[in-house]
């Protein structure tokens, strides 16, 4: 297994028409997570990355959703790198990361800073490419060398949950998606007889996978213990009278 950090970073899509049927994929992720984003509550959700911040969460009842990019987009409310986010810690509700580890030099770090920055009890939204699909197989084909999915990561679904477990996520679904090697720009046909009976019987190999994780904290409580001490005490004789200790003799003066 390949390490996640490598040393440059690869070339990251701006756009969605940047990838091979951008606009079907987002079209695509924003209908998969509509009912996702409406289970939402709190103040701020935070949409990073410049692929999510074009993701309409139209049925998300947080109003307030800010994207984080690192260019000066129309769509950018603030700049920031997401290995280091210009947030403080237990501040964001909520987080989607559209694709955002498929194009990350360091996607560990990535993580750790959502960590950092997400709610207890937190949602946390990943997209990303399946290794194991034809898309996957078509990466390392050395045809249209100028697609740009030969620089994702291609990390696997499976990869990924490990990652948010140790962080301390819980995984809450999982959800598969479309069956297109996407490099021939095929269009993409989910109402397929053959679509269907491959999401029901091969769905590990999908072309796109979303992981919905929530941040568990548990509580730190004093446990008390049920036993009780019953010490006990041997008077020898000892007795209160008047607010004075006496002793008393065990024995009685013999009178001569």
């Amino acid at each position: 297994m390949k390490s996640a950090l490598i040393k440059n970073h690869p070339t990251k899509p701006e756009l969605w028409q940047d990838l091979p049927l951008g606009d079907e994929l987002k079209s695509l992720i924003e209908k998969e997570i509509a009912e996702i984003c409406s289970k939402f509550f709190g103040y701020h959700l935070v949409r990073l990355g410049d692929l999510s911040s074009q993701i309409e969460c139209s049925t998300c009842p947080i109003t307030h959703q800010v994207n984080i990019t690192s260019n000066m987009q129309t769509y950018t409310h603030l700049i920031g790198t997401p290995t280091d986010l210009p947030l403080s810690e237990n501040s964001v509700d909520a987080f989607l990361l559209a694709h955002e580890l498929d194009f990350a030099k360091d996607p560990h770090q990535i993580l750790r800073e959502v960590d950092r920055t997400i709610m207890p009890n937190g949602y946390l939204v990943i997209t990303g490419f399946n290794p194991f699909s034809l898309c996957g197989l078509f990466k390392y084909l050395p045809m249209n060398k100028g697609n740009i999915l030969h620089d994702a990561r291609f990390f696997s679904c499976a990869r990924v949950k490990d990652w948010l477990q140790l962080l301390g996520f819980e995984i809450v679904d999982v959800k598969h998606l479309l069956f297109n090697e996407l490099f021939l720009k095929r269009k993409l046909m989910g109402d397929s007889k053959w679509n269907s009976w491959c999401h029901q019987y091969l769905s590990l190999l999908t072309s796109m996978y979303i992981i919905v994780a929530r941040k568990r904290v548990i509580p730190l409580s004093m446990i008390k213990p049920k036993w009780k001490a019953n010490p006990k005490f041997s008077t020898l004789g000892a007795s209160v009278r008047s607010g004075a200790m006496q002793v008393e003799a065990p024995w009685k003066p013999v009178n001569k």
